[in-house]
C-alpha cells in the first residue's frame, strides 16, 4: 500500500514537473523564439500562456519595448568642408525577432554597435548636402523624416524597426567656436564703435544746434529788451516833458528831493560850495 503511494506520489510529482516544462508565458512587453535542437520553429507568438515539448524544444524571450541609443558626440563634415558636432538620439525596438537573433545573437549591445555606425553613415550622407547655416535653420522634423527614411532598410536586416532619429545638437568644434566667437565679438566692438561714433557725432550736433538756439533766444531777448527799454525812457520823458510844463518849479523841486534822497540815503560825504545849486531849496527853506 505504501509502496503504491509512493509509486503515485512520483506519477504526480513528475507530470508536475513535465508540466511546467511545458508551460511558458509571453508578455506583451516581449518577443519569444521556440527552437527544436537550436532550430527556430516559431517566433510569432502572440501574448498569453504557450506550450512547448520539454527537452526537445526551448525558448528565448526578448524585450520588445522601445530602446534608446544615445550616441556619443560625433564630428561630420558639411558641403563646405567644415566640421560639426552632433549629439543625437536613436529609438528602436525589435521588429523581426528571427533576424534580431540571427544577426546580433539577441544582444541588444551588439544591435545598438551596429546600429551606431548604420546612423553615422546616414548622418554623414546628409550633413555632406548641407552647409552650416542650413543644418542650424532648417526645420529639424524634415532632417528627422530623411534619416529615418535612409535608415529603415539597413536597420531592418537587424531585425530592427526604427521608431525616431532626433538631433539634439549640432554645435562647432571647440577650437572653432572659439574662432567664431572671437570674430563675433571683435565684430560687436566695431558695431558698438561705430553706435557710439554716430552717438557723439549726433550729440555734438544736438550741442551746437541749442548753442546756436540759445544765442539766437538771447539775442531775440536783448533786443525785445532794449526795445522795451527805449520805448519806457521815450516815455518816461514825455512824462517829464509834460510835467515840466505844467509846473517847472515843482518839477524842479521834486527832482531835487529825489537826488537828496538817493545822496542822502546812502551815507555819502559830500564836500560842496554851500552857494551850489544843489542847496538852493535848503536855502529857500532857511529864508
Amino acid at each position: 500500500m505504501m509502496q503504491n503511494k509512493s509509486i503515485l506520489g512520483a506519477a504526480l510529482l513528475a507530470v508536475f514537473l513535465i508540466g511546467n516544462m511545458s508551460i511558458f508565458t509571453v508578455h506583451q512587453t516581449e518577443k519569444a523564439i521556440k527552437f527544436r535542437f537550436g532550430e527556430i520553429v516559431k517566433s510569432d507568438y502572440e501574448p498569453g500562456l504557450q506550450f512547448k515539448l520539454p527537452i526537445i524544444n526551448n525558448v528565448k524571450v526578448f524585450d520588445a519595448r522601445i530602446q534608446t541609443m544615445s550616441s556619443r558626440p560625433e564630428r561630420f563634415l558639411t558641403a563646405e568642408k567644415k566640421n560639426v558636432v552632433v549629439d543625437s538620439f536613436v529609438k528602436w525596438r525589435i521588429g523581426d525577432v528571427n533576424k534580431y537573433y540571427t544577426v546580433v545573437s539577441g544582444s541588444a549591445d551588439q544591435a545598438n554597435m551596429r546600429l551606431d555606425q548604420i546612423i553615422k553613415d546616414a548622418f554623414r550622407g546628409e550633413f555632406s548636402k548641407r552647409n552650416i547655416k542650413q543644418l542650424v535653420s532648417s526645420d529639424r522634423s524634415t532632417i528627422r523624416e530623411i534619416l529615418v527614411k535612409n535608415t529603415k532598410a539597413s536597420a531592418a536586416e537587424l531585425g530592427l524597426e526604427i521608431i525616431d532619429v532626433q538631433v539634439m545638437r549640432i554645435d562647432l568644434p571647440e577650437e572653432v567656436s572659439s574662432s567664431v566667437f572671437r570674430r563675433m565679438e571683435a565684430e560687436r566692438e566695431r558695431v558698438a564703435r561705430e553706435f557710439r561714433s554716430q552717438g557723439a557725432e549726433a550729440a555734438e550736433r544736438i550741442r551746437a544746434d541749442a548753442d546756436r538756439q540759445r544765442t539766437i533766444t538771447l539775442a531775440n531777448a536783448f533786443r525785445e529788451a532794449e526795445k522795451l527799454r527805449g520805448e519806457g525812457d521815450a516815455r518816461s520823458a514825455e512824462i517829464y516833458a509834460q510835467a515840466y510844463g505844467q509846473d517847472a518849479e515843482f518839477f524842479n523841486f521834486y527832482r531835487s528831493l529825489n537826488a537828496y534822497k538817493k545822496t542822502f540815503s546812502n551815507g555819502n560825504t559830500l564836500v560842496l560850495d554851500p552857494d551850489s545849486d544843489f542847496f538852493q531849496y535848503f536855502k529857500k527853506q532857511g529864508k
